[in-house]
């Protein structure tokens, strides 16, 4: 007999012609001893066989219809399994694959490659629909999507190439993602991507947070606040801090100068409200006011 090996893209079988041309010298088949002179036979594992006996005793039976493959039937072959021409078909398309490349599922069913991926391939958590080898697709956490069903949950529109975020089971592009849940700064009012401080339990951009008076940046810097707006140290001392009525110092309310005593107007540092004649602290004690000074109640009897 002769073969020609035929190659598909995923598997390959043996495509066989059993018939033989004829004899014209006497010889008889190996079966029913009929002389096969001017008749066609098939050579059949070094025995002459005519075709009536190859039928019933030798040949193989087809994996698809179960019909013997006769002598006069082109066979296709592969892995110890054989089909008619005919009956070599997709198990789902039923397209016929003798010159097609094709899967052998372990199942025993022949597709083709588009129904085989099908049926194999991994599914969008889109459209549910299989997502074919070499086609565009996004991966992520092992599952997979076409690449336009790998949609923003909010606005709906592909990702792609685009960072994106995740809110449990849900896949956000990065502008609804800060739109729908990022903290909004309490200054400009947008959404804080990254980043950012806290004050007075308030989120700020970080380019927010700056001095009122010089629009110099805080982050990281000395400041305090006066009626809802936040200075520099310098601006403090310069624009916004009372005068002490003992030194005539900015009151900053920084180091030292943390407690502060008032009364009727005035302000002093702690540390200079002193009695002006015996230098004696009146902080948290009674005291005697005489035109800019201050005294102790016994030196303002000698005064």
């Amino acid at each position: 007999c002769s073969y020609r090996i035929l190659k598909g893209h995923m598997n390959h079988f043996c495509h066989k012609s059993y018939l033989t041309s004829t004899m014209t010298d006497r010889f008889d088949c190996y079966y029913c001893r009929d002389n096969l002179h001017g008749k066609k036979y098939v050579m059949k594992e070094e025995k002459h066989v005519c075709t009536k006996c190859f039928n019933k005793l030798c040949a193989n039976t087809c994996a698809e219809c179960k019909r013997p493959i006769g002598a006069d039937a082109k066979e296709l072959h592969h892995k110890n399994r054989h089909w008619h021409e005919d009956c070599f078909r997709c198990a789902k398309c039923y397209k016929p694959l003798a010159s097609e490349p094709f899967n052998a599922r372990d199942d025993g069913k022949i597709m083709c490659g588009k129904c085989g991926s099908r049926e194999d391939g991994n599914r969008c958590q889109g459209c549910y629909k299989v997502v074919l080898p070499g086609s565009q697709n996004v991966e992520y956490k092992s599952k997979v999507w076409h690449e336009e069903c790998f949609t923003c949950f909010d606005c709906k529109q592909p990702i792609r190439s685009q960072s994106f975020l995740t809110k449990g089971e849900d896949i956000y592009c990065a502008p609804c993602h800060d739109k729908k849940f990022a903290k909004k700064c309490f200054h400009c009012k947008q959404p804080i991507s990254s980043g950012g401080i806290s004050y007075q339990d308030q989120p700020w951009h970080s380019e927010c947070f700056v001095c009122h008076t010089c629009r110099k940046t805080l982050a990281g810097a000395r400041f305090t606040s006066h009626e809802d707006h936040v200075y520099c140290v310098d601006c403090f001392k310069t624009d916004v801090a009372k005068k002490c009525n003992g030194c005539k110092n900015p009151i900053t309310g920084f180091g030292h100068g943390t407690n502060v005593v008032h009364y009727e107007g005035f302000s002093w540092h702690e540390y200079c409200f002193n009695c002006k004649k015996c230098s004696l602290s009146l902080a948290s004690k009674r005291f005697v006011i005489n035109g800019d000074h201050i005294f102790c109640p016994d030196c303002a009897k000698k005064v």
